[in-house]
C-alpha cells in the first residue's frame, strides 16, 4: 500500500496486520517530502525475503518487529514513528551469492543475506573440502555441515555453531563448521571478503549434502561456491540509538560475559 512516498510491507499473521492499521492510520495525516522508504513489517525471515524480492530497488528499508527475536528489525514505538523514520540511520549491506552444482550438473543461484549453510542430507556425515580463492582451507571435514556467514549473519545461525561474531565493517566472513567429527577441535576460519570460497562433496553419492542460502535449499549439491555480491546494497534504517553495529557489538559483549 503506498501513502506518499511511504511504502508498507507486512506479514500476514495478526500482530503485523494490527501494526499496519495503525500506521496507515498514523501515515495518512503526514507527508514525507523528503522520505523514500519502504517500511517491513515482521519478523527477520519477513525481512530477509521482502529484500531479495526488491533486491534491484535502491529504497530504504524500515523493518519493524511483529516477531520473536527482529535482530534486524526495529522495536515498534507507536508514538515515536514519525521521529524515528525521520531520524533513523542507514546501513548498507551486500549479500553472498551462492552458486550450487548439483547431482545433474545444473547450476542454481541465489542470494544470502545472512548465510549460506551446508548440511548433510541424510544419516550419513558430509565429507567436504574448503578452499578459499585457490588456498585450501582444510583438505576433508567430515561433519555435519558447513556455515559461511557475513557480518550481518554473525549473530544468527552462525552464533549457535559457536562461529566468531564479525564486526559489520569488518569485511570479514567466517567459515564455521557444524557437529565437525574429524578434524574434531577445528574451529573453522576467518576469510576477507573478496576471494570466492568453494565447498566441494568428496562423496556425493553416498553423502549427499543440501546447500541453503538463508532459507531457500538446492539439495544434492556437488559443489557449492559462495562470494560477496558487492554490484547488489541492501538500505536497512535504524533508530538512532538501535542501530545494527549496537547490537552486534552487545551480542559480542554478551558472549566474552557467559
Amino acid at each position: 500500500m503506498k501513502i506518499f512516498n511511504v511504502k508498507i510491507i507486512s506479514d500476514k499473521n495478526k500482530k503485523s496486520l494490527k501494526i499496519k492499521s495503525i500506521l496507515i492510520k498514523k501515515l495518512q495525516s503526514r507527508s514525507f517530502s523528503n522520505l523514500d522508504i519502504t517500511i517491513v513489517i515482521g519478523g527477520d525471515g519477513f525481512m530477509l525475503q521482502t529484500l531479495k524480492k526488491n533486491k534491484n530497488q535502491k529504497k530504504q528499508f524500515y523493518g519493524i518487529n511483529s516477531g520473536s527475536y527482529g535482530f534486524l528489525m526495529n522495536k515498534f514505538a507507536s508514538k515515536n514513528i514519525f521521529n524515528n523514520l525521520k531520524k533513523a540511520r542507514m546501513i548498507s549491506i551486500s549479500p553472498l551469492e551462492m552458486l550450487v552444482k548439483n547431482k545433474n550438473n545444473q547450476i542454481k543461484k541465489s542470494l544470502a543475506i545472512n548465510e549460506v549453510s551446508v548440511l548433510r542430507q541424510s544419516r550419513q556425515a558430509a565429507s567436504l573440502s574448503i578452499k578459499h580463492g585457490s588456498k585450501k582451507i582444510i583438505k576433508k571435514l567430515v561433519s555435519d555441515g558447513v556455515l559461511v556467514s557475513t557480518p550481518a549473519g554473525s549473530t544468527a545461525y552462525n552464533l549457535s555453531v559457536h562461529g566468531p561474531i564479525l564486526s559489520l565493517n569488518s569485511k570479514k566472513l567466517s567459515i564455521s563448521p557444524i557437529s565437525p567429527f574429524r578434524p574434531r577441535r577445528w574451529k573453522g576460519k576467518i576469510v576477507n571478503d573478496k576471494s570466492k570460497i568453494t565447498i566441494i562433496n568428496l562423496n556425493p553419492i553416498k553423502r549427499p549434502i543440501s546447500a541453503v542460502a538463508d532459507n531457500l535449499e538446492v539439495r544434492n549439491a556437488k559443489s557449492i561456491t559462495v562470494k560477496t555480491n558487492n554490484k547488489i546494497k541492501f538500505n536497512l534504517l535504524y533508530d538512532k540509538n538501535r542501530s545494527l553495529q549496537k547490537k552486534i557489538k552487545i551480542e559480542q559483549l554478551r558472549r566474552e560475559t557467559t
